[in-house]
């Protein structure tokens, strides 16, 4: 049962949210936060996070019984049964996490925290997801979101350093998720999704995930002129540098090999990434 829900809530995307919100919140320049605060916040992002994840799961049972990747997940198997019960828990969810938010932050927080997930829950899945390549450019603006309910807990007002991190996660997830796809492309195109390598072909998906990864690069770089110092700067390019090294294999020869390996490098990117940004203010 517990495996169960840490699927069906999606767990590991909440947990690295909730990162990636505190990494923010400690790299904002402003007043100091007090520890119920950052608690809150990282239930709040968890919170919105696992309502989102749910809803996906519920709305796409249809979709994932398609797929060897997600075939076994809950609703799929019957172990959850799809009705308003469930419904219910993720309104809930989503509820109590904005609503605590905007108690205990501000309201430019519990802001962010919605739109987290409502970016994933709505625009992504049900929006976007089916008709277009472009619902993982669009659909994970979502990430972006927990950046800023992070700093905006430490100022609402929002300086250029979350904004730049904001728009780091904002170019990150397409070449994270793209080079996933590449490497399940068969499956996609068998449940009918059209993701970038069903609708360009492994090759084209392969240079977008190139040249997406620079791009991401060179912008993670800029937080460094904004008051980062010289210890992010090294992460940003050690991480960048790596993922890069990664894409262009795979941009030379698309695969499920250099696919999975250029993945799992867009993880190794944005953990040293956050990892360094929180070293470099210690």
């Amino acid at each position: 049962m517990i495996a169960q829900l840490v699927n069906v809530f999606k767990i590991r995307i909440g947990v690295v949210m909730a990162i990636t919100a505190l990494v923010a919140l400690l790299v904002t320049p402003g007043d100091s936060v007090s520890l119920v605060q950052a608690m809150v916040l990282t239930l709040a992002v968890l919170l919105a996070s696992a309502s989102a994840g749910a809803f996906n799961q519920y709305y796409e049972r249809d979709l994932d019984a398609l797929m060897p990747r997600t075939r076994n997940r809950p609703f799929v198997t019957g172990d959850f049964k799809h009705g308003t019960p469930w419904l219910l828990i993720i309104a809930a969810l989503l509820i109590v996490s904005v609503g605590a938010a905007a108690i205990v932050l501000n309201i430019t927080a519990a802001l962010f925290v919605f739109l987290g997930a409502f970016f994933y829950a709505i625009v992504y899945t049900v929006w976007l997801k089916r008709r277009t390549w472009m619902n993982i450019v669009i659909g994970g603006a979502s990430g972006s979101f927990a950046v800023l309910a992070g700093a905006a807990v430490v100022d609402p007002q929002l300086g250029p350093i979350p904004v730049i991190l904001a728009v780091v996660l904002f170019l990150w997830t397409p070449p994270h998720f793209w080079s996933l796809a590449i490497a399940g492309r068969k499956d996609y195109a068998a449940a009918g999704i059209p993701m970038l390598p069903v609708v360009v072909g492994d090759q084209s998906a392969a240079n977008a995930v190139l040249w997406n990864a620079i791009a991401l690069v060179i912008v993670s770089i800029l937080p460094f002129f904004f008051g980062l110092g010289w210890f992010y700067l090294l992460g940003a390019l050690t991480g960048g540098g790596y993922f890069i090294y990664r894409s262009a294999q795979l941009a030379h020869a698309p695969s499920r090999k250099t696919a999975m390996k250029s993945f799992f490098a867009s993880l190794v990117q944005l953990i040293v990434l956050l990892t360094f940004a929180v070293l470099d203010i210690l």
